[in-house]
């Protein structure tokens, strides 16, 4: 049974993001034009100028981890400039296996939008279901396949945050898309493209479950990033989508996964997203 932080109904919404926007602003947070998730491993992968730093713990009305911090995860937020923008950093998230309902684990989205953020750049470590894919890749979602059986906008609707039904034909922004590639090119970063299933978890996929993700059209699974594209989209924010690739998970050459190995490669990656990212915000300098 999952155990919602809070039970609060979507029509109390706008009180619980103005109590969280309020304290913010109190302790020195402007408003950003770009927010940022940064997943397993990434946590650190952003340095801002000029920060400010507040633990989850401290912010009215943000999720915690029910049983701690899942390792990889800083569990902090931080406002700064990154290439001249200013920019909201969310390091590491909280997840639906963690017993957490999803409209709860995407609250930290809401307040991004509630701060001024224009978009949000999502990332994750994922498993690479494509035999091309390799360890330490890069891939920009292009769409996602969402296997939670669960969604984050289940419940009343408040209509001055989002529409009851939103529209999810282009949830990952065409043109955030084209600027990641030109970027990628000019850096000569290499950049490939996936469809991202999101699955519960906490356990990896049996070689029939990656079976049948890949008929279903997916090329990288993990845990996370769909209910936060949902919200995104929901609340009017533009979604960035950039997964690493940190494992092997196609059935042909299916291995033995860990958490720590995990994190220890998307770490390895850090740098890659950092300069990508940094690439596709300098832009809206």
């Amino acid at each position: 049974r999952r155990v919602p932080l809070r039970r609060g109904l979507m029509a109390e919404l706008a009180e619980r993001l103005e109590r969280a926007r309020e304290f913010l602003r109190a302790r020195g947070i402007g408003e950003p034009k770009v927010a940022l998730v940064l997943g397993s491993g990434l946590s650190e992968a952003i340095t801002l100028e000029d920060s400010v730093s507040v633990p989850y713990a401290e912010i009215p009305g943000f999720p915690s981890s029910p049983g701690g911090a899942v390792a990889g995860h800083a569990g902090r937020l931080e406002a700064g400039n990154l290439a001249g923008v200013p920019v909201l950093v969310l390091h590491g998230r909280v997840h639906y296996y963690e017993g957490v309902e999803l409209s709860e684990a995407t609250f930290p989205v809401r307040v991004a939008k509630s701060l001024g953020a224009r978009w949000i750049g999502l990332t994750n470590a994922s498993g690479g279901i494509d035999p091309a894919y390799e360890v330490g890749d890069l891939v920009l979602i292009t769409d996602h396949l969402n296997l939670l059986g669960d969604n984050p906008l289940i419940g009343p609707n408040d209509d001055s945050i989002g529409p009851r039904f939103p529209d999810m034909s282009m949830a990952y922004d065409p043109e955030l898309r084209r600027r990641a590639e030109r970027v990628a090119r000019q850096t000569g970063l290499s950049l490939k493209h996936g469809v991202y299933a999101a699955v519960a978890g906490p356990t990896y996929e049996t070689p029939t479950e990656l079976r049948l993700l890949r008929l279903a059209g997916a090329d990288l699974v993990g845990m996370s990033t769909v209910p936060e594209t949902i919200v995104a989209v929901h609340g009017g924010l533009k979604v960035l989508g950039l997964s690493v690739v940190t494992d092997l998970a196609f059935p042909e050459a299916a291995e033995s996964v860990s958490h720590e190995a995990v994190v220890k490669a998307a770490r390895a990656a850090a740098g890659k997203v950092a300069a990508l990212l940094t690439g596709v915000i300098r832009e809206e300098a």
